[in-house]
């Protein structure tokens, strides 16, 4: 998405899933399929970084295998965002930041999303769809964990930002990369070894609190 008028001060760069919004899309769309307790256990090991991202998101992905595009919709409505989410980021625009979100999830559901919640930026993967049914797979390139550092680096090129304007907020394994690249990366009710390398901890579910943290 294209930079917003005026020159921006910081960036800040959410993860998606179980960060800016309260549920794995992954799950949801498995409901429909019969698959969300097999799914979600995938899900947690993944998270944990026991299992390689890519791998295991295609697993997952096939589980979808001939349902109906009409899911998507049915599923985003399902969605929520964390507590505190619009206002942290209707305060970083009032205070000269950008706001993106980069996702290990699907696309189809992270625009809309981007939208409701003005992101400036976002970034997913992208379900594969023919003739009306998801196909169990996924569009090449795989947004992973060196991807997600990848996007915040870029859209702070575009904004004309250093690294170290930059946020990061994440939850799980697939986070770390862009945690680590970022002038402060934060964990959002962390999995374990994002809590070892966040900067700093968010316990409480409520994003709002990262106001505070930041401080300006």
């Amino acid at each position: 998405m294209n930079q917003l008028p005026g020159q921006a001060r910081f960036l800040v760069v959410l993860d998606v899933d179980s960060t800016l919004i309260n549920q794995e899309v992954i799950e949801v769309l498995a409901e429909f399929a019969g698959k969300a307790e097999e799914v979600a256990a995938v899900t947690e090991r993944t998270m944990a970084g026991e299992l390689d991202f890519a791998g295991s998101l295609r697993a997952r992905v096939r589980t979808l295998t001939g349902l109906p595009e009409s899911v998507i919709q049915q599923a985003l409505g399902k969605l929520t965002f964390t507590q505190g989410a619009h206002e942290l980021v209707n305060w970083i625009h009032s205070k000269g930041g950008r706001v993106g979100a980069v996702s290990g999830g699907f696309v189809q559901l992270v625009e809309p999303l981007a939208k409701q919640i003005h992101l400036d930026f976002f970034r997913a993967n992208q379900l594969q769809i023919i003739d009306g049914l998801l196909t169990g797979d996924v569009v090449e390139p795989i947004i992973d964990k060196p991807a997600k550092a990848t996007a915040m680096i870029e859209w702070a090129r575009v904004l004309g930002l250093s690294q170290d304007k930059c946020i990061a907020i994440g939850d799980g394994a697939n986070d770390l990369d862009m945690l680590k690249a970022a002038g402060l990366g934060i964990g959002f009710n962390a999995k374990p070894r994002v809590r070892s390398a966040a900067d700093l901890l968010i316990g409480s579910g409520n994003l709002a609190e990262v106001i505070d943290l930041i401080g300006f």
